[in-house]
């Protein structure tokens, strides 16, 4: 198994001496080179289980492994995207891509190389000497794969990645995503609030609860053929109908919850 969650929980000090906790016993497991989508309802930990995976945070129980060994901090071995495209501004789009490359000491020479094949790899061949404020948020969001595919991650993070973008940019860059991870074949896993994205591009589906976050059901999806509007397929309603029933149900509870919390 290629990533697993072990009993994951995480707490956090608030004001007042009072803890608030955003995840409980999460168990959890990713397969080599799947594509993992996760959904849950606003606040549910979706983001807070995405950074202790990452490394950026630690676990207040449980434990997550990569390949067999206990995650205890930021690597190489993991490259994050956030929806926010975090662009180094004085940098080119080339100049973005290498960044990660220098980090690994990678030489002069190969890393234009494989920020040039990796800028190909995105479909931006061309627009390597624009900065990113010449580039559109599609494009932006495109440098930011690119970065952190150039440093042969193990294992590529997505948090919401598309959400900031409209509707016909972000269904581009679906199937983009789709055509690297099936050039790939690295280990994704994906944030997303669209119950949509989730189908369209997990192979499995995990529907996280209200807070605090568990994993309540792992939806396995397949198709026939992912040819033509794979969204007009009847096979593609059937499973967004089953998680947005399994999220029907975790909406209630979240509300009342929020609403209790302000009063």
């Amino acid at each position: 198994m290629k990533i697993r969650f072990e009993g994951v929980g995480k707490t956090f000090a608030v004001r007042g001496g009072r803890t608030f906790t955003a995840l409980d016993g999460v168990d959890l497991d990713v397969r080599e080179g799947e594509f993992l989508t996760l959904v849950g309802p606003s606040g549910c930990g979706k983001s807070t289980l995405l950074d202790l995976l990452a490394g950026l945070t630690e676990p207040t129980a449980g434990r997550i492994l990569l390949d067999g060994a206990p995650v205890d901090g930021p690597g190489l071995d993991r490259g994050v995207v956030f929806q926010q495209y975090a662009l180094l501004p004085w940098r080119t789009a080339l100049g973005n891509i290498e960044f990660g490359l220098e980090a690994k000491a990678v030489p002069r020479r190969e890393r234009a190389e494989r920020a040039r094949h990796h800028l190909d790899l995105v479909g931006l061949s061309g627009f390597g000497d624009r900065y990113p404020h010449e580039l559109s948020g599609g494009m932006r969001q495109r440098v930011a794969i690119a970065r952190s595919l150039a440093f042969d991650p193990e294992v590529l993070l997505m948090d919401e990645p598309f959400a900031a973008l409209d509707a016909q940019t972000r269904e581009s860059l679906q199937e983009e995503l789709l055509r690297i991870w099936e050039k790939t074949g690295k280990t994704i896993v994906f944030i997303t609030h669209g119950i949509d994205e989730a189908v369209y591009l997990g192979q499995r589906v995990a529907v996280m609860t209200s807070r605090p976050g568990r994993i309540k059901q792992v939806v396995g999806v397949s198709f026939d053929s992912r040819e033509g509007d794979l969204r007009a397929d009847p096979a593609f309603g059937e499973y967004r109908h089953t998680i947005w029933s399994l999220l029907r149900a975790e909406t209630a509870p979240a509300a009342v919850e929020e609403v209790a919390s302000v009063g």
